[in-house]
């Protein structure tokens, strides 16, 4: 099992940018797909973005992609989202994700993107 605490979420001004990064437990993180999804006030969680075991491989969710980047650092079992451009509607609980044999979640970091 693999536990996952994420950092970095904040109050930014529309246009702004913000790095989240969500460290991992164990040492088997390489073996873990990562993602990132997000959940607003009275909506259902939904997806962001994902990234491969290795990290050769990203997918986004339209309405990030060009703002938005998914890495990792298996050195540093840490998975990380730049996210650039940020828009009111980016507002938001971010959570992150693993999944191998289960689905892992993290408790959630608050960003707020102010008008």
């Amino acid at each position: 099992q693999v536990q996952l605490v994420e950092s970095g979420g904040g109050l930014v001004q529309t246009g702004g940018s913000l790095r989240l990064s969500c460290a991992a437990s164990g040492r088997t993180f390489s073996s873990y797909s990562m993602g990132w999804f997000r959940q607003a006030p009275g909506q259902e969680r939904e997806f962001v973005a994902t990234i491969s075991r290795s990290g050769d491989s990203t997918h986004y969710a339209d309405f990030v992609k060009g703002r938005f980047t998914i890495s990792r650092d298996n050195a540093k079992n840490t998975l990380y989202l730049q996210m650039n451009s940020l828009r009111p509607e980016d507002t938001a609980v971010y959570y992150c994700s693993a999944r191998r044999d289960a689905h892992y979640w993290g408790q959630g970091t608050q960003v707020t993107v102010s008008s």
